[in-house]
């Protein structure tokens, strides 16, 4: 049980630290489209992140897969750029009324997959290859709890400016979207390989 509640705060950590700014773009670059009463579509999106940074870190942990963190850590502001784009790409009314099941899905699950790639060395030379599988449960459990923390702030906000003080819900996707596609190419500069 100590190990478990170790390994969820070094999941936790991974998120809520001010070096994790690329992940807590990447997560509020994917809920900007949605409103508080689409709370279980982010929750099913944030999943599908977590699940691609999943299968890296099982793979990664595993050794069966493994890349230059130089290349990872600079794809990782990449993803975020795409995500950004993507938003800034969306027509008034595709913010305003999402499809069931937007491509925003696969982003996060195919992103989900680099990012998780990011921390597999630092998590594996903390727990080495044998007795894996509770330490990455739990750490995939703190990102997952984590996460959900940054989706309910943004949603907060969200709130305040779309629905309080009405700003149109195109302009907060597309004005958010363009600053964090500001600080994404500027990150993406300073980690080229």
């Amino acid at each position: 049980m100590q190990d478990f509640k170790l390994y969820f705060g070094i999941g936790i950590d991974h998120i809520l630290n001010w070096e994790a700014l690329d992940h807590i773009l990447f997560v509020s670059a994917l809920c900007l489209r949605y409103l508080v009463k689409d709370w279980k579509k982010v929750v099913v999106l944030v999943t599908a992140f977590t699940i691609g940074h999943s299968i890296t870190l099982v793979l990664s942990a595993l050794g069966l897969v493994h890349f230059a963190t130089r290349w990872i850590e600079f794809l990782i502001p990449v993803t975020i750029i795409a995500t950004a784009l993507n938003n800034l790409a969306q027509r008034k009314s595709q913010v305003e009324h999402p499809s069931r099941l937007p491509v925003i899905y696969f982003f996060a699950l195919f992103f989900g997959l680099i990012h998780g790639l990011a921390f597999a060395n630092t998590l594996i030379s903390l727990i080495g290859r044998d007795g894996i599988v509770v330490p990455l449960l739990a750490f995939n459990l703190g990102i997952e709890a984590a996460q959900l923390l940054v989706v309910a702030v943004i949603l907060a906000i969200s709130f305040i400016f779309v629905q309080l003080i009405r700003l149109k819900r195109v302009w907060w996707v597309w004005g958010v979207s363009a600053l964090v596609l500001v600080a994404s190419l500027r990150m993406a500069v300073q980690r080229w390989p």
